[in-house]
């Protein structure tokens, strides 16, 4: 058994674990990263960027579909569902070859093999190799969770990694689960071709966002044809001649039952803990998650835990910003302890829905009298020429120090226009300095500068 020595070992290669390999590199550390399967991560292999690819086919069909509004005829529009898949994998592919290429670039050593965790700060790899470390990251992740009594079976009831590769398009799928992952699947299989219901238990879909957003979304989604069944249980699931029939309860206690293709089950994740060796290291879990204090720290002083691992908002740019953190600090330098006031929120559906800071309800509950400014994307020139009217921005400011306490917008571009509000709430910008900041016409980030006016009753298009 070959021992090696580092003074930075991480267990994981996802987005916390190879952003924090790379950023301990720059600091001249000697790294190594252990990873199982592949790099990059369930984020960029089966999460965030080939489900994005798909979600970039669907609106690609859906254009197609209706281009005849822009006065382009493109004839007859066919969906090779393979080729869709296949774009998908191919892309994550490539960026997980790029990670590789980035590893070797920093200088960094990669192992595949399964980590346990050791006394002392030792690391045995398969029961073949052993690593001496002075600091350990642990960013193993999370894993699909599956509903009580109703395991995965990979062909009908299934989780988002095999919702991302199906064979063909299934004619009936009931989604169990309306977060983002639950409702950006339902909004790719329902421009496919798929027949989709949603079941959430919760009064609202996507449960974390604004209340007026989560209204707008359910209404556009009932448009698409995607029916949508809130507060309601799956009570039970049994399989018959390659089906699944879905028991759901609904809020007053009645009982329906579902037919379904494929059951894709997204009601949240689970830590991977499993035989790390997390006890002997003397790592403490706190409701199945590593507990860490604000750098990242684990109850074993030098050991870390980032990402999935460490609880929530299970999100990949937090896992990347908690790895710098967890690199800086135990490289000594003056980092600012992790703060999850001002992380963006993102879904890719169609309607993006994008938000950071306080809902409309949490800013009232927690005693601040609001301003609110909401602005339609109607109102947008740029909306309009586009052809992309659904939608609005809204802002929610301390009505004392016009504060900005959050921002919800549903509409094209969402995700992309929310980061002109994190870094607005960075510099604690009030709603004076965003009306007074001059957008470029004709844009969507317009609607950001009415909204601040609409706050101040100073609207000018609306």
């Amino acid at each position: 058994m070959t021992t090696a020595q580092y003074e930075v070992a991480i267990i994981g290669g996802g987005p916390g674990g190879y952003v924090a390999a790379i950023r301990a590199a720059q600091l001249g550390k000697q790294v190594v990263v252990i990873e199982r399967a592949d790099l990059g991560g369930i984020c960029l292999n089966w999460g965030c960027i080939p489900t994005k690819a798909l979600l970039k086919s669907a609106e690609v069909l859906r254009s197609a579909q209706k281009a005849k509004k822009y006065g382009v005829g493109v004839g007859s529009v066919e969906v090779d569902f393979p080729a869709v898949i296949g774009r998908s994998r191919q892309i994550a592919g490539s960026l997980s070859k790029g990670v590789d290429f980035l590893m070797k670039k920093n200088g960094v050593d990669v192992i595949a093999g399964n980590a346990k965790l050791l006394a002392d700060k030792q690391i045995q790899i398969d029961n073949q190799a052993t690593i001496n470390a002075e600091n350990i990251i642990i960013a193993t992740g999370a894993r699909p969770r599956p509903l009580p009594n109703v395991p995965f079976d990979s062909k009908v009831v299934v989780s988002s990694k095999e919702a991302m590769s199906f064979d063909s398009v299934p004619d009936k799928l009931v989604v169990v689960g309306a977060g983002a992952i639950g409702v950006e699947f339902a909004d790719f299989y329902a421009a496919m071709g798929s027949q989709v219901t949603i079941v959430e238990m919760l009064p609202q879909l996507l449960p974390l966002e604004d209340e007026e957003v989560s209204a707008e979304l359910q209404k556009l989604f009932k448009r698409k044809r995607i029916k949508a069944q809130t507060e309601s249980l799956v009570e039970h699931i049994s399989l018959s001649n390659g089906q699944a029939i879905v028991q759901v309860k609904d809020k007053s206690g009645k009982t329906e039952e579902l037919i379904a293709d494929k059951v894709l089950v997204a009601i949240g994740v689970q830590g991977n803990t499993e035989d790390l060796g997390l006890e002997e290291a003397g790592v403490l879990l706190e409701k199945g998650w590593i507990k860490t204090n604000p750098y990242m720290e684990t109850s074993v002083p030098g050991i870390y835990a980032i990402g999935d691992i460490a609880g929530p908002p299970w999100l990949a740019h937090v896992a990347s910003h908690e790895g710098i953190t967890a690199i800086e600090h135990l490289a000594g330098l003056d980092v600012k302890p992790m703060q999850y006031n001002n992380i963006p929120g993102c879904t890719y559906c169609t309607p993006q829905v994008a938000s950071i800071g306080m809902t409309e309800k949490a800013a009232r509950a927690a005693g601040y009298e609001i301003k609110i400014g909401k602005f339609p994307y109607r109102g947008s020139g740029k909306a309009m020429a586009a052809g992309e009217t659904d939608g609005f921005t809204k802002l929610i400011f301390d009505a004392k120090y016009g504060e900005l306490l959050g921002a919800h917008i549903i509409g094209a571009e969402a995700t992309e226009l929310i980061a002109e509000i994190g870094i607005a709430r960075s510099l604690e910008a009030t709603h004076e300095i965003i009306l007074e900041t001059i957008h470029a016409h004709p844009t969507l980030s317009e609607m950001i500068m009415e909204a601040s006016g609409l706050a101040l009753d100073r609207g000018i298009h609306l």
